[in-house]
């Protein structure tokens, strides 16, 4: 699990750095698409369990975070606005909180509320299978449940870019 070490930092913060200066989407061409991990999951808010494949047919953003990232903050209104425009189109946002302890993610969510689904990830196995390297990390997967673009940080500056692609495979 991703967390602040006793300096009050994260053990990726030079990475996640390095991220947000180099933020990029990577597409992935369609012959060339992994498959989406499974991931067995809870809704934060209800404890819920489900699987990502539940969203199989559905064009799914997700968008692992964390309480500590400073570009997350500024991912959740785009990741509203995303998920109140495209919704009623397929797409499906889920945003899988990383932080080691809950009430981090909670008071975090009091001050930035999602509009989109919570979920955590109680064997901590789904960042590791999808190959998260910092905060925020998203990944674009299309209806037949491939990822087809990761994006590697946010700037606000991205969203027209992020908002193309997921329109892209909303028409595929």
């Amino acid at each position: 699990m991703i967390s602040r070490n006793d300096a009050g930092r994260t053990p990726g913060s030079l990475l996640c750095a390095i991220l947000l200066v180099a933020s990029a989407a990577l597409p992935v061409h369609a012959e060339e698409s992994p498959p989406a991990p499974s991931c067995a999951l809870k809704q934060m808010d209800t404890d819920e369990p489900f699987d990502l494949r539940r969203f199989r047919g559905k064009v799914l953003y997700v968008d692992f975070w964390a309480s500590w990232c400073g570009p997350c903050v500024k991912s959740f209104p785009f990741l509203n606005a995303l998920d109140r425009e495209f919704r009623g189109r397929g797409l499906e946002v889920v945003g899988i909180n990383l932080d080691e302890h809950p009430q981090d993610a909670v008071t975090f969510l009091a001050g930035h509320p999602a509009g989109f689904r919570i979920a955590v990830d109680p064997d901590k196995s789904c960042p590791r299978d999808f190959g998260v390297q910092g905060m925020p990390t998203s990944y674009l997967v299309d209806r037949q449940g491939a990822i087809r673009f990761v994006h590697l940080g946010f700037r606000p500056g991205e969203a027209d870019r992020l908002r193309s692609q997921v329109e892209r495979l909303l028409n595929e």
